[in-house]
C-alpha cells in the first residue's frame, strides 16, 4: 500500500511539476518537500492543504489517488476521468513514460553516486 508521500509524489509527477516547484509554492526547502514524498515525516492537514493547492487539486484526490486504477482504467477505456482530470490514452501513456524516465535518471545518478563513493573508500 502506498503511503500518502508516494501518492503526493505520483500526482506531481503527473502535473510534470519539480520537487523545487512545490518545495518553493509551499515555502520550505526542496530538501524538505523531498522527505514528504519518500515517507520520512508525517505530513499535517494543513500542510497537505497547502501541497493539493500546489498541484491544484484537492486534498481526497491526493489522498484516494490509486496509480493502478488509473492505468486499468486506461487500457479499458479510450478517455476517462480520474481524480477530476480527463486524460486520453496517449496523454496518459506520455506522462507514464516520462516519469518511468525520470525515475530511470533518477537511480542511475544514485548509481553513479555511489559507485563513486564506495571508489572513494576503496582507494583510502
Amino acid at each position: 500500500m502506498q503511503g500518502i508521500g508516494g501518492k503526493i509524489k505520483k500526482v506531481r509527477e503527473l502535473r510534470n511539476l519539480t520537487q523545487e516547484h512545490m518545495a518553493e509554492k509551499i515555502a520550505m526547502t526542496q530538501a524538505g518537500y523531498s522527505k514528504i514524498e519518500q515517507g520520512v515525516v508525517d505530513v499535517p492537514y494543513s500542510r497537505l492543504e497547502q501541497i493539493a493547492k500546489a498541484l491544484n487539486v484537492k486534498v481526497e484526490d491526493i489522498v484516494s489517488f490509486d496509480e493502478k486504477a488509473m492505468i486499468m482504467n486506461q487500457l479499458n477505456n479510450h478517455a476517462t476521468i480520474t481524480n477530476g482530470y480527463v486524460f486520453s490514452d496517449k496523454e496518459v501513456l506520455d506522462r507514464l513514460e516520462k516519469m518511468y524516465e525520470s525515475r530511470i535518471e533518477a537511480q542511475q545518478k544514485e548509481i553513479d553516486r555511489l559507485h563513486e563513493l564506495l571508489k572513494q573508500s576503496l582507494t583510502k
